[in-house]
């Protein structure tokens, strides 16, 4: 499939994107970066400081800056979205509606909620937007090489999943963190703490995808009748926040 890019910002989430789209196969010149801020890009993509004029519109315009940033950069972006322009947005908290409203001629609008687990092509990828069945089938396309796409019934379930799958790794290092700093204050060297929990994470969360059972009975099985594991991993946990 022959691909056209525009991404305007590339900043953590959307260079994590570019960077597991070009270790999918696609051809850097797919890409065109439009970043005022960027170091450099990555070889073969090109990179502007401010929105090229007189090209033809993309197939796909990426907004991967702040959220914030959308009223200031609608004017020089919304000329480059024609007819046949699918806007994907990766800006959290901006709706459907005021996204449909600032680009009324793209063929479709998708929000995008991915983590930074893109670049490695295992971020949960949560989608909802606009467009046909065809569209839809081209964007999960796009991003399976992400990761694992999930489109949404409605789009009230996007700040859920934007907590579960977009924060949610957050919660998972905090707890990485601490269990290798108790270990330390216990008595292993950090270092070699910190790789024992990395390396306890990575199998059990890969252990958890290839099982056909669920979190709550692999917990089950882990822990011996009345002992140690068992206590710990059935003690009371405290509520998460999550984010608003």
């Amino acid at each position: 499939m022959t691909y056209s890019f525009l991404q305007f910002g590339c900043g953590n989430m959307g260079g994590a994107m570019l960077t597991g789209w070009l270790a999918s196969g696609i051809a850097p010149a797919a890409f065109t970066v439009v970043d005022p801020h960027l170091p450099q890009a990555p070889a073969g993509v090109r990179l502007l400081r401010t929105a090229p004029t007189g090209e033809a519109p993309p197939r796909f315009v990426l907004l991967g800056f702040k959220p914030q940033g959308l009223g200031a950069a609608t004017p020089a972006i919304a000329p480059l979205v024609g007819p046949g322009t699918i806007v994907l947005s990766i800006l959290a908290g901006v709706d459907m509606a005021t996204l449909r409203a600032r680009f009324p001629n793209a063929a479709a609008v998708v929000r995008v909620m991915p983590n930074l687990a893109a670049a490695l092509g295992k971020s949960p990828i949560a989608l909802v937007g606009d467009g046909d069945a065809t569209i839809n089938a081209e964007v999960t396309h796009l991003m399976a090489p992400l990761g694992t796409a999930e489109w949404l019934s409605g789009e009230d379930q996007m700040d859920l999943v934007t907590a579960l799958a977009g924060s949610g790794p957050a919660f998972i290092y905090r707890v990485i963190d601490a269990l290798a700093a108790r270990a330390t204050d216990l008595g292993l060297p950090r270092e070699q703490a910190d790789r024992l929990a990395l390396a306890m994470v990575d199998g059990a969360a890969a252990l958890a995808a290839a099982s056909e059972h669920g979190p709550g009975e692999l917990a089950r099985r882990v822990a011996s009748p009345g002992g140690t594991t068992q206590r710990g991993s059935t003690c009371s946990m405290p509520t998460i926040a999550w984010p608003a």
